[in-house]
């Protein structure tokens, strides 16, 4: 049985997990989850997701939602399919990726999503959008991406010289900032290299192919902004 996803065709966690799917070429149906109408505040979509958010994946009647658990589970799941070694298993290079995946939860995501939030999000669901909060959390998060472009100075990726799952979790929340008019990312070189090179994959580029880009609503938007 093909593995199922749900989630909406735009938001930064079903984008990634739709992106680990294509790195390990596992075949999956997408199904689509409205927010903005919203089918994920239903009885019966919370049997399957408790919280009421997105994505999930029905595994052949195993369920798991949470955006990182689900990339974990199907790298581990198909390690020996597609993009090999996401999740190092020897000790030090282990524990080097924990590092990386520890660095995305809590010096990126925590400022990317505030900002995505802010300038992308609020106006799709008609809240007020305030430019202070945004221009904050831009400037935490470059402050943080200094710090970054010191590490990518010496090593390809955040956790060495190899790829791993660390370094895939940053593409759709990075992807959006971009969208948001910031240069954050374009501003420090070797933050720059890096995330062209995670951008430019394949994987990445199906993602943008296969799961819609902006609705209408979203556009109509973005050209305001």
């Amino acid at each position: 049985m093909v593995l199922k996803l749900y989630g909406d065709d735009v938001g930064y966690f079903t984008r990634l997990v739709a992106f680990i799917l294509y790195e390990k070429n596992v075949p999956f149906e997408f199904h689509r989850v409205d927010l903005l109408r919203g089918d994920q505040r239903t009885w019966e979509y919370k049997k399957k997701q408790p919280f009421g958010l997105v994505p999930y994946i029905d595994d052949d009647g195993f369920l798991l939602y949470e955006a990182r658990a689900i990339c974990y589970y199907i790298v581990v799941k198909y390690a020996d399919q597609g993009t090999t070694n996401l999740i190092p298993s020897e000790l030090k290079a282990n524990a080097l990726y924990q590092q990386a995946a520890s660095m995305e939860a809590v010096y990126f995501a925590e400022y990317a999503e505030k900002a995505i939030q802010e300038l992308l999000v609020y106006p799709l669901k008609g809240l007020p959008t305030i430019r202070a909060n945004f221009e904050a959390a831009i400037a935490e998060l470059s402050a943080k991406l200094e710090v970054y472009d010191q590490i990518l100075g010496k090593q390809r990726f955040l956790a060495g010289d190899e790829i791993t799952l660390a370094d895939l979790f940053h593409v759709p929340m990075g992807v959006m900032i971009g969208m948001t008019g910031s240069d954050i990312i374009e501003a420090k070189p070797n933050v720059r290299r890096w995330f062209a090179e995670l951008t430019s994959r394949p994987a990445w580029q199906a993602v943008k192919g296969n799961i819609q880009g902006l609705s209408p609503k979203q556009e109509r938007l973005m050209a305001h902004l």
